[in-house]
């Protein structure tokens, strides 16, 4: 019973880490089962991933489309007419966002900060995960050779390295409520 009591915190931490993430995951996976495909493909978070991908490409001076695809459930990107990659479920940031959220509610602060921080540090995920699918599409356009080495490392490394850091900054600023004595 000793040691409970002197690792409060970390299994607190631990509970509250774990609880949230598996609950976050289990009805984001209820999303995804009952998610209805049309109008937009393969669900409409992905779906948008894609869209905002293609007009970020856009942006940058290619051309570029993106067209839902025949042979899985995923959204297909090209450049000039080829298609390079697949958006995916899984490219969508969502389970990176659960991934976070779930650290900074287990070391959460006051209400407000809590949510604005998370609030802040989704939509930076989201909108640099878009970033990223761009210019690992891109990527692949230009320097072909590379893709393996892209998108099984380096671009997988500036999703979780952002994570990463948010998590750092976020700890960082981390300043527990100290009870006064007289509480």
């Amino acid at each position: 019973m000793e040691i409970f009591k002197k690792n409060k915190a970390v299994i607190k931490f631990l509970g509250v880490f774990f609880g949230t993430y598996i609950l976050l995951t289990i009805a984001y996976q209820l999303y995804l089962d009952y998610a209805p495909e049309q109008p937009y493909f393969p669900e409409i978070i992905t779906h948008m991933v894609a869209l905002q991908t293609e007009s970020l490409i856009s942006f940058f001076g290619y051309e570029t489309n993106s067209i839902p695809s025949h042979y899985d459930p995923s959204m297909r990107i090209g450049i000039n007419g080829d298609y390079l990659v697949r958006v995916i479920e899984g490219c969508n940031a969502v389970s990176v966002i659960i991934l976070f959220l779930s650290f900074i509610l287990a070391f959460k602060k006051d209400f407000r900060s809590t949510v604005l921080f998370i609030f802040a540090g989704s939509v930076i995920i989201y909108s640099l995960n878009v970033l990223r699918i761009a210019l690992l599409t891109i990527g692949i356009y230009e320097i072909p050779d590379y893709q393996e080495f892209m998108h099984g490392t380096l671009f997988p490394a500036f999703i979780y390295g952002l994570v990463f850091l948010l998590w750092i900054v976020w700890i960082k600023n981390y300043k527990p409520k100290v009870k006064s004595v007289d509480e």
